[in-house]
């Protein structure tokens, strides 16, 4: 199995856990409320200039710009991640090697293989009840969830069979059209490319992306004199 690739998802069985409490003891003194669990916002801010550290570009080489809103408060690790190795230029003319039609476009392994990823140490999953929807952009990962280390994806259309299983951390705010035009295939013929990833705040200028060829024109053929 490729090292960065996705596991197969196994439908695993919850065990209950029965909480028992003694008659007498339930007469004496009132049960205290619980506390309620922690929850985090599915609500994803559009704007890029709000927060404008956890906005990360993806200018690729179909000439499209996407724009992720990066979310620490559901995976403080995985950002902090994805911010270092943009930052780093890590992700810098890496393809997109493994694009499924209707499920996800999977880049970030320097070899193109989906076996790569960084030099930095795997990441500890942090997996969240944040539904992969589209433009969702979580991590991949081997069979281990604590394998994460550089490869993401962006999802095309929602898949729930990924919540809580893979660690979700962004969402794309705009260019999804773009997402939409990367080349299918694992890998494509003609891969996309990432031409650069930054951080809003670091102000790179975007990159200048060749427009694809125009296709040659071809001459009309000359008329015929009429006999």
């Amino acid at each position: 199995m490729n090292r960065r690739t996705f596991t197969t998802l196994g439908l695993g069985l919850l065990a209950g856990l029965a909480l028992t409490a003694s008659p007498a003891l339930a007469k004496k003194s009132k049960p205290l409320p619980k506390a309620p669990a922690p929850t985090l916002s599915a609500v994803v801010d559009p704007d890029p200039t709000h927060d404008p550290d956890n906005v990360l570009f993806l200018d690729l080489s179909n000439g499209g710009r996407v724009t992720i809103r990066l979310m620490p408060q559901w995976a403080p690790n995985h950002v902090e991640r994805i911010k270092t190795l943009a930052r780093q230029g890590f992700y810098n003319g890496l393809i997109f090697h493994r694009v499924i039609d209707g499920f996800m476009a999977q880049t970030g392994d320097p070899t193109g293989t989906g076996e790569g990823g960084s030099k930095l140490p795997d990441l500890k999953a942090e997996f969240n009840a944040m539904p992969h929807l589209r433009g969702t952009v979580s991590m991949a990962r081997t069979d281990s969830p604590d394998s994460a280390n550089s490869q993401f994806f962006i999802v095309f259309y929602p898949r729930f069979a990924l919540d809580r299983r893979y660690t979700n951390f962004g969402r794309v705010i705009g260019g999804m059209d773009s997402v939409d035009a990367i080349e299918r295939g694992e890998p494509p013929a003609n891969p996309t490319k990432i031409v650069q990833a930054s951080i809003e705040t670091d102000n790179k200028p975007r990159p200048m992306v060749a427009a694809a060829a125009a296709p040659t024109p071809v001459a009309a053929p000359a008329p015929v004199a009429a006999k």
